[in-house]
């Protein structure tokens, strides 16, 4: 409905067949041009913008950048060869007849004009500033690109949900404190002193009890609180789509999530080829150094464990020796190798060891000398390399050094121009160890339990068939019934098939070290439902900002989220977190001491 009482219609709604008509118009000046007693300004709505054409300096003299303006004029057709290509409304101008100031604007903080989409230099301030003032960011073109986009995805996959029978339902914001891998987010609970809710990390238990009351097929766009310390592309408050089923299996739910996807590219003008490829989290690990592989380009990793077994070369004398090709690596300056050292520290490694195949044969580079002269001759050979191209190394734990070789890979392939935004490489990722071990230095996610093993998702996780029997016996190989969408490296989305027997989840709690008092205390609610007949069910959620981001192109989650917060968790637009009130602080009870109240 684009007729309000402040216009006819929208700026891209001002066509060819609207020629002699008038029209009312309402939006902002998003700049303004003087040419010798005429003015050109052009207004901006949501939709985009359109050219008026100002003939009486009066009218046009008070006009700024920002200001709110109402227009009425007449259209007409832009003189031969002033048309404008690259706009919706290139081809028609608006006359104007009167211009009503709605609100006037100060001096900006920062330009936001649409012209600076077209310049080459970057004129936006700071991350910070453009928080600090984020409703002026949002009026940026491409950032009104995003939040359309976010919306046009939820309309698409609630219409593909709702096809397949699923219900929307609401989960509570405020619940118990249940163990989910990460810091509760808590709030006081005034009326009972002492106590506090949690914020849910995920509606994981409520979708589960939801499964239990019959409801089969639920979805939600549910908001999460996660207090996690600070890091890129990460946000304490975040949004997730939420899916459920009864009476299906791992293949069901990846059929059905599919479809979503399939719906929410569709709805952007992307298609996707179904089914989507598959790789083990074994595979994916060895091959990419990641689980979650960018599969928009090849060079996998390359492992050189045996290769090196009878080495005398004492830092390749370890558990694992992995190498990545730099194809033409060799033209590479001494200076940029050096630049590679010191980025390979600032991810926590010692270095990163490379040798170089000269155009004439020759092997050079720091580790060469150290290499046998078996070794030597055989190494082009067994990293598939060809004169002029240069190998990096990793040596050591075999997960740290398969994901710094990952990481390597990737930003080959980011210098080489290789990772295109508009290019969807998709995988699930399945397979997955039922367990992980506590004593990870390289895993800063909070353990599950007080034992040597923690949750790879969570202890609500089905181990697979083949371990139903004995992953209490022998957690370190355990499998189970867990999936990721993977997408461009990131990824978008995990599930798993959940436990619905009371004795498997009794056995999962017991490995974790979780005590039957303990478990009755944090989520004993769900372990009674279980006694009650709860259906085989399983699900998966979709991280909705990182999808966002991935289908817009955009560098950052932030980029995609109306108000994000910066680093820390601050918001620099409201001032949060801050200090509250000794009054309030009385209220909520937060100091609330028992004893007292027994004197």
């Amino acid at each position: 409905m684009s007729q309000t009482a402040y216009r006819t219609h929208h700026a891209t709604e001002v066509t060819e067949q609207l020629v002699g008509q008038k029209v009312t118009l309402a939006g902002w000046v998003d700049r303004r041009r003087d040419h010798g007693g005429v003015a050109f300004i052009d207004l901006r709505d949501n939709t985009g913008l359109v050219q008026v054409v100002i003939y009486d300096e009066e009218m046009a003299r008070p006009l700024r950048s920002e200001f709110v303006i109402q227009v009425v004029g007449e259209v007409r057709l832009r003189p031969d060869g002033n048309e404008n290509e690259h706009l919706a409304t290139g081809k028609i101008e608006v006359v104007a007849e009167s211009i009503e100031v709605l609100a006037k604007s100060d001096a900006l903080p920062f330009q936001v004009s649409t012209a600076l989409e077209n310049e080459s230099e970057n004129k936006l301030p700071g991350e910070d500033v453009r928080l600090k003032y984020r409703y002026l960011d949002l009026r940026r073109p491409s950032m009104q690109r995003n939040l359309k986009l976010r919306a046009q995805m939820s309309k698409a996959a609630r219409h593909a949900l709702e096809e397949m029978g699923f219900e929307e339902i609401e989960t509570p914001t405020m619940i118990k404190s249940t163990p989910e891998g990460a810091r509760d987010f808590v709030v006081p609970a005034r009326l009972v002193p002492g106590s506090w809710y949690a914020l849910p990390q995920s509606p994981q238990l409520l979708k589960q009890l939801l499964m239990v009351s019959g409801v089969e097929r639920y979805y939600q766009l549910a908001r999460c609180y996660r207090d996690e310390d600070f890091r890129a592309d990460r946000q304490p408050e975040f949004t997730q789509l939420d899916m459920e089923m009864a009476f299906v299996d791992q293949e069901d739910v990846m059929a059905m999530a599919e479809k979503v996807i399939a719906a929410i590219w569709k709805s952007a003008g992307y298609d996707i080829k179904l089914p989507i490829q598959r790789i083990t989290w074994q595979d994916a690990m060895d091959k990419y150094g990641s689980d979650k592989p960018d599969l928009r380009f090849g060079n996998p990793l390359i492992e050189l464990t045996d290769y090196f077994k009878n080495t005398p070369f004492r830092v390749f004398q370890a558990s694992y020796v992995g190498a990545v090709l730099f194809k033409g690596g060799a033209a590479t300056p001494r200076r940029q190798f050096d630049a590679w050292q010191d980025w390979a520290k600032q991810r926590g490694a010692k270095g990163l060891a490379y040798v170089v195949f000269a155009e004439n044969g020759e092997l050079k580079g720091p580790v060469a000398k150290n290499l046998s002269e078996e070794e030597r001759n055989g190494l082009k050979e067994a990293v598939g390399a060809e004169d002029g191209d240069a190998v990096f190394f990793a040596a050591g734990r075999r997960t740290s050094s398969q994901e710094l070789l990952g990481a390597v890979r990737v930003e080959l392939a980011r210098r080489a121009g290789l990772l295109k935004p508009d290019d969807f490489a998709f995988t699930w990722v399945v397979d997955f160890p039922l367990f992980k071990p506590t004593d990870d230095p390289d895993d800063d996610d909070v353990a599950v339990g007080h034992s040597k093993w923690t949750s790879m998702h969570h202890p609500f996780t089905m181990p697979s068939k083949d371990w139903i029997d004995k992953f209490d016996k022998d957690p370190e190989h355990a499998m189970s019934d867990s999936y990721d969408i993977v997408c461009n490296g990131n990824e978008m989305g995990g599930g798993s098939v959940r436990i619905h027997r009371d004795d498997i989840q009794d056995r999962v709690l017991d490995v974790l070290g979780i005590t039957p008092e303990e478990a009755a205390d944090k989520f004993g609610f769900l372990l009674e439902a279980f006694k009650y007949g709860a259906p085989p069910h399983a699900g998966i959620a979709l991280g909705w900002d990182r999808t966002a981001a991935i289908l817009a192109g955009a560098d950052s989650i932030r980029d995609v989220i109306a108000f994000p917060k910066a680093g820390g968790g601050r918001d620099p637009l409201t001032g949060a977190p801050a200090p509250i009130s000794a009054e309030q602080r009385a209220e909520t009870g937060v100091d609330y001491d028992p004893d007292e109240d027994e004197d």
